[in-house]
């Protein structure tokens, strides 16, 4: 070959070799900033010290994060031990819609198999629809299932309006990396809350204990105050509860006890609050509740328990009563301190309370007082 043809043909294939270099370079660097962003997505993660804490991140600012226009998640949920977690921890399922709880994992062995591999491709409605709520509409999307001890636990749905974002055979090191370190999140979180769960739950009947009532009566003070609805408070007891245990013994009191706190609780709903305040006395928080309709709820559950006998610890069978008192506050003033609010209206209850003893019991009284 000639030093001419040899020179004219260099700075073509120094230019190509540059170019592949740039190539190669741009790329390793986007790959660091992708490598990055995981790294850091994890560490976010692996901080995060609560249900609700996760879920925010989750399925929330992972999709600023990752650039993505749908994130959700579904548990397989047969015991409804997640759904009632939520409700424990007062986490409506109106905050996050993209958390989904599942009866079963049928919907995951259909469109996966028993393998449980990543599922990279197009939208299907027909069978990928319980993974995304109905009004997202993403063109390409993962589903990541989330393993913990060899069981499936759930999975993580990822979704983009682009339809080459997640495509079929596309490798899934990092994605699915993501879903096993978010399952190990939501294993620690859970386990977390339990715990506190068993710390702040009545043994006996099963509902919460005053330790947990406290904690939210202020919350929940605090919060009728920014949100400016009225909230109202039932202080319950049962009446004559120790001749029960006298009569009857104290293994048939327990029985009663329990019996009460779940018809009591079976009048409520999701978002009130309710807990064993101490013995025989239960307290309720009914959220967004004026005096009236407070007043309708009481009398409800006195009902509750005074037209059903109660089965003891033998065979014997008998009655009991609930006294119960009301107290409401109504357009609490935001400069108040909810702390004092809170005692007050919990006073004002045990007054009607006390009102509803001493005008022969198996009765419904309001505070009297002058409403806030």
């Amino acid at each position: 070959m000639s030093g001419d043809l040899l020179n004219k043909r260099l700075p073509t294939e120094n230019r190509e070799l540059r170019q592949q270099l740039e190539t190669l370079v741009a790329q390793a660097r986007l790959n660091e900033q992708v490598m990055r962003r995981f790294q850091d997505a994890e560490l976010r993660m692996l901080s995060v010290s609560s249900v609700k804490e996760l879920l925010q991140y989750v399925l929330q600012e992972m999709k600023e994060t990752f650039d993505l226009d749908v994130v959700t998640m579904a548990l397989i949920d047969p015991e409804y031990e997640v759904r009632r977690m939520l409700v424990d921890l007062g986490i409506p399922a109106t905050e996050f819609p993209g958390l989904m709880c599942l009866d079963n994992p049928s919907h995951f062995h259909r469109l996966c198999g028993t393998s449980l591999a990543p599922v990279l491709g197009q939208y299907n409605v027909a069978s990928r629809a319980p993974f995304f709520p109905c009004d997202t509409s993403p063109a390409s999307i993962a589903i990541l299932p989330m393993v913990r001890q060899k069981k499936l636990i759930g999975s993580l749905n990822l979704g983009s309006r682009n339809e080459g974002r997640f495509a079929p055979g596309m490798a899934t090191d990092f994605i699915g990396r993501l879903a096993a370190i978010i399952g190990v999140c939501l294993e620690n979180v859970t386990n977390s809350e339990r715990l506190k769960h068993l710390g702040l739950t009545d043994p006996l009947t099963g509902v919460h204990n005053r330790r947990y009532f406290d904690q939210r009566l202020q919350e929940e003070v605090s919060r009728a105050q920014r949100q400016r609805f009225p909230l109202s408070c039932l202080f319950l007891d049962v009446d004559h509860f120790k001749h029960v245990n006298d009569q009857y013994g104290h293994q048939t009191g327990d029985c009663v006890l329990r019996e009460v706190a779940w018809r009591i609780k079976g009048q409520l709903r999701s978002i009130d609050v309710m807990g064993r305040y101490g013995g025989e006395e239960f307290a309720v928080l009914l959220v967004q509740t004026d005096m009236g309709s407070a007043l309708t709820i009481a009398e409800r559950i006195r009902h509750s328990i005074a037209e059903q006998r109660f089965k003891g610890e033998g065979d014997e069978t008998l009655a009991a009563t609930l006294s119960i008192g009301v107290a409401t506050l109504h357009d609490c003033n935001r400069a108040q301190n909810a702390g004092a609010l809170a005692q007050q209206m919990m006073a004002r209850a045990d007054q009607a309370l006390y009102r509803a003893k001493q005008g022969g019991r198996n009765c419904v009284m309001a505070d009297i007082s002058e409403s806030d």
